[in-house]
């Protein structure tokens, strides 16, 4: 596995966090940043495959965005009440 190592800056109050975490699960510092990266790529993959689903079961029902965020809003406000 081709690996990079990275320098990236975090607030103290994240980092204390972060080495909590860490501790916990008996992991590294490392080995615990490395896993939410790769989580998040994961999920930001999946909501990209996600949406041009929508975006082609949009356009085959010719809907448009706004249409889609009136409905939204409309739930939303039945949902309050």
């Amino acid at each position: 596995m081709n690996v990079s190592t990275i320098n990236i800056p975090l607030q103290n109050d994240i980092l204390a966090q972060v080495d909590q975490i860490a501790n916990d699960e008996a992991k590294t510092r490392a080995d615990l940043i490395s896993d939410a990266v790769r989580i998040y790529v994961e999920r930001k993959k999946e909501w990209q495959r996600i949406f041009k689903i929508g975006e082609k079961i949009g356009a085959g029902l010719e809907i448009s965005e706004d249409d889609i965020m009136k409905e939204i809003k409309a739930y939303r406000k039945e949902k309050t009440k």
